[in-house]
């Protein structure tokens, strides 16, 4: 590894750090070949990029010997031409595809036939067969693992769908670091009798591994490997050849990691075939590819979509520049059919159902359901079908809106509970587990605890906080073992392909609890902490502890939407609804109502096939695909952050001004801060009550003298930027899997752009243009508004409420709001506002008040206002409040006349 690279990049920037190092090789090869450098720095180079080498199959063992002995033999042009090829090959996946690219020669000789094939040229259109790797561990010698990589090689036929290149590793902790550091491998073959220590003496092996707690003991059988690969990249596909007896083994509960076992290798062909099934049970789309057949076929169409077939469209003289632009398989692929190979959305059985079986398979749910609304209505979907008329749902106030407008279509009660504040920044962050508690104990000392049925939970927030999932649904099913947890997971739908952000998931933490809960030791651990507590402990001592539930008790209820446009390769406004919950079958019904409620009944078609053909990316390369989306940030990060101009005006907020030192609690600061690696970035991701997810970036922009909103629009008009969210003083970057380095580069650009005017204007206007540069830095990152906590519902709509907790009856106060005999309206700057929050009556919101940013409801219906929220509201400085209007003022309920309504 290169001595410049970053302290973490060990693992989370090692995929883009293998091609920054063979460029770095490539200039040190040029250099010798020019007498500017040394062959002593060269060799170096290649030596540190050996061990890593071995778990890729390119360039191989045969062209990094060629390159070893060309430097061996003072070749210095020769071995300068030969990095150079392979820099570019990673750089540019030739070698998936150009022949010569393996070649060892710069030109084959006539008849010549290299001993690595390598995937088939591109031909026709189509014809490119998708190129994967497969790892082999084995105990034979490194001296036949040649050999054994020809006859692998030898049972390729030109028919197989797809081609793969055989690496071979002879180590528990050589596979271990290949399935990390090549997200390539999506297959594994194993056969017994390996050891675990690896044949390297590298530094990098073990950053990769310590922190994972791999470590060597007496089992070191491939059954253990097997589980050891699919916790960290569960959609391998693991095969076993054994030569003991196979029988026994495939009937191990152990060995339900393994796809197929083989005896010993008297099956090679059969094996083969195997690999190539399992990739293809990843790659089939059931939806998409009987969409495409469907499109293929000639169809009349008689019923109420004209745009079908697109006829209508491209025999017009009007309209036939959208069909150009669209192209022709759009229209072939619509209908509002759900027979004729297709499927119904609503009621699926066919295809649809398949598709959203094996999203279920990809993204660990028992059940999937698609939906072609967003997530707001998956959200929607959720609650509607969990919770009834008066139950009460503890619920992150600053959750996203469709969660509170849930509450409402479905007279549920919420107890809203508050976020950490951070008030410097204008937005909230995460509920702390401690107020969590608070709320459960609570509805348990008021005797309501059986009216409880849901906790509602943002997870990560819009600004990348993720819980640490797994300890909130114990420690909240130690105090109600039957509570339904729903996770609204629609910014981190891809943190399950990740190894570090899986955990921190709904269905990540939901499997490894399942796990636990199967353990016997789960009961003696649990017995014990009931003995170190008591029979009757007090509500201090349940805080305090780190409480762990009856495991007999226990029925686990986990909900996760994700919005797989936000973070996949779908179509806007593609969501998917997972489940995981023993009792589904008790709710199932109300789910099939939720879907007919909300969901629309002519669902566009190539959004189905996009939540399909997503959940095959992220199953065969979801992996490499995050890790890239994960070292965009890390590079976006330190180039503003150490660029002596940028960093003056902007930065990236790190964990530590992000999260609390309380909720820290490994003391982790930052990815970038001094000392920190891989180990304290897994320490972090284990313990900490709350972690920052890496892909978003809060960039401070008040200190360059713009709002948020404002720097949004310089960015998108000026400079072709998009972005999402803001705040009074910062903008939301965001990288995902469609990033790529050049995005870096164009975004570092226009910084350093925007940077130097800044510095030009303060210099050219003198102090009396610097000072007004300093208020308006003062007015944002100083002079920032308290942030409003929610107050609490008005007594008339608390009839059916506990004496000491604060939910609320919201469903009557919303449609409250549609009789005008029981509304007012009242200016949010005047006299009137002022004197009703000194001398009453209160004022109740008849309305969600949500301003944009920072985008959750600063008011619901029927909650008390209060003069927290009224000073917030006179500050904001944002053009888009949605609920409220300026002209009429803020629109209110009386709760005179709504309980003189209420008995009449």
């Amino acid at each position: 590894m290169s001595s410049k690279t970053a302290q973490i990049d060990q693992f989370l920037l090692i995929h883009s750090a293998r091609a920054d190092n063979w460029r770095e090789l490539t200039t040190l090869a040029d250099a010798w070949a020019t007498r500017h450098g040394h062959r002593a720095a060269l060799e170096e180079a290649v030596s540190a990029l050996e061990a890593v080498e071995e778990y890729h199959a390119y360039p191989g063992a045969q062209l990094l010997a060629a390159l070893r002995e060309r430097i061996a033999t003072n070749d210095a042009v020769g071995a300068a031409k030969l990095a150079r090829r392979i820099s570019n090959g990673l750089l540019t996946h030739a070698y998936r595809d150009r022949p010569s690219e393996w070649d060892v020669h710069d030109e084959m000789a006539p008849g010549e036939v290299a001993d690595v094939m390598p995937p088939p040229a591109t031909g026709e259109l189509g014809a490119r067969r998708p190129y994967f790797e497969a790892l082999f561990v084995n105990s034979q010698p490194a001296a036949r693992w040649p050999a054994f990589a020809r006859e692998i090689r030898r049972l390729r036929r030109p028919e197989d769908p797809f081609i793969y290149e055989p690496i071979i590793v002879g180590s528990f902790e050589d596979a271990a670091c290949a399935v990390l550091l090549n997200p390539d491998i999506i297959s594994v073959v194993l056969a017994e009798g390996f050891p675990y220590r690896s044949r390297h003496d590298a530094p990098v092996l073990r950053s990769v591994l310590d922190p994972l707690g791999e470590t060597e003991s007496a089992d070191m059988s491939a059954l253990r490997l097997a589980r050891s690969l699919r916790r960290v990249r569960p959609e391998l596909d693991v095969y076993l050849l054994s030569d003991r007896q196979v029988e026994k083994i495939a009937g191990d509960p152990a060995a339900d990691s393994i796809r197929r076992i083989f005896y010993a290798v008297e099956e090679p062909l059969e094996m083969h075939l195997a690999i190539l099934e399992g990739v293809q049970a990843r790659y089939e789309t059931p939806f998409f590819d009987n969409l495409k057949k469907y499109a293929r076929r000639p169809i009349g169409t008689f019923h109420a979509l004209p745009i079908a077939r697109g006829k209508s469209v491209f025999k017009s003289d009007w309209i036939r520049d959208m069909g150009e632009f669209y192209g022709l398989n759009l229209f072939l692929a619509e209908s509002s059919a759900t027979t004729g190979g297709l499927d119904s959305l609503l009621e699926p059985t066919g295809n649809i159902k398949r598709s959203q079986n094996m999203a279920a398979r990809a993204f660990g749910a028992d059940h999937v359901f698609f939906v072609t609304n967003g997530t707001s209505t998956s959200n929607k979907m959720a609650v509607q079908a969990l919770l009834a008329p008066g139950d009460i749902a503890v619920v992150d106030r600053n959750c996203h809106k469709s969660h509170h407008y849930g509450m409402v279509l479905t007279g549920a009660q919420p107890y809203y509970v508050e976020a950490f504040p951070m008030t410097e920044y204008s937005m909230y962050g995460a509920v702390p587990l401690a107020t969590i508690k608070i709320a459960l104990l609570a509805l348990r000392a008021e005797g309501r605890l059986d009216r409880l049925k849901l906790l509602d939970l943002t997870n990560c927030t819009f600004d990348g906080h993720m819980y640490n999932v797994r300890r909130v649904m114990e420690e909240c099913l130690a105090i109600k073992p039957d509570l339904i947890f729903l996770w609204d997971e629609a910014w981190s739908g891809f943190a399950r392909f990740s190894p570090f952000l899986r955990p921190r998931t709904a269905m990540g933490a939901a499997a490894d609890i399942e796990g636990w809960l199967r353990d016997p030791a789960s009961i003696k651990a649990y017995e014990k902490q009931r003995a170190d507590l008591g029979d009757n402990p007090s509500d201090e001592a349940l805080l305090a502890a780190r409480l762990i539930p009856d495991p007999r008790l226990v029925r686990l209820r986990v909900y996760q939407t994700n919005s797989t446009h936000k973070s996949m390769s779908a179509i806007r406004q593609g969501s998917m609804l997972l489940v995981k919950d023993v009792d589904f079958h008790t709710v199932e019904a109300q789910f099939h109502e939720a879907v007919f409620t909300h969901a629309s009944t002519s669902p566009n078609q190539q959004l189905i096939a996009s939540l399909d053909v997503a959940r095959r990316q992220m199953e065969l390369e979801g992996y490499g695909l995050v890790m890239n989306a994960i070292e965009i940030s890390f590079r976006i990060r330190r180039a503003i952050n150490e660029h002596p101009l940028i960093s003056k005006y902007f930065r990236v907020l790190g964990a530590d001004d992000m999260i609390p030192d309380a909720y820290r609690q490994s003391g982790f600061k930052d990815y970038l801060a001094s000392g920190s690696t891989w180990a304290t970035v897994v320490k972090a991701m284990q313990d900490d009550e709350f972690y920052l997810d890496p892909t978003r970036m809060t960039l401070v922009c008040g200190t360059a003298g713009f709002d948020g909103t404002q720097f949004k629009g310089l960015l998108a008009n000026e400079y072709g930027i998009q972005l999402n969210k803001t705040s009074r003083n910062s903008v939301l970057l965001q990288s995902n899997i469609n990033n790529t380095r050049s995005d870096v580069a164009h975004l570092i650009r226009v910084l350093v752009e925007i940077c130097h005017g800044i510095e030009k204007r303060l210099a050219d206007g003198g102090e009396g243009e610097r000072a007004v540069f300093a208020a308006r830095v003062k007015s944002l990152m100083t002079d920032v508004p308290d942030l409003p906590n929610f107050s609490h519902f008005h007594e008339v709509f608390r009839g059916d409420a506990g004496r000491m907790t604060p939910e609320g009856d919201m469903r009557t106060a919303f449609f409250n709001a549609y009789d005008a005999s029981v509304c007012e309206y009242v200016p949010l700057i005047g006299a009137e506002c002022d004197r009703r929050l000194r001398e009453g009556p209160e004022m109740v919101s008849a309305n969600f008040v949500i301003p944009y940013p920072p985008g959750f409801p600063i008011m619901v219906p029927g909650q008390v206002l209060t003069q927290e929220t009224i000073d917030f509201m006179r500050k904001l400085d944002v053009k888009e409040i949605h609920g409220y209007e300026k002209a009429r003022g803020l629109k209110l309920v009386r709760p005179d006349a709504v309980a003189a309504k209420a008995k009449r």
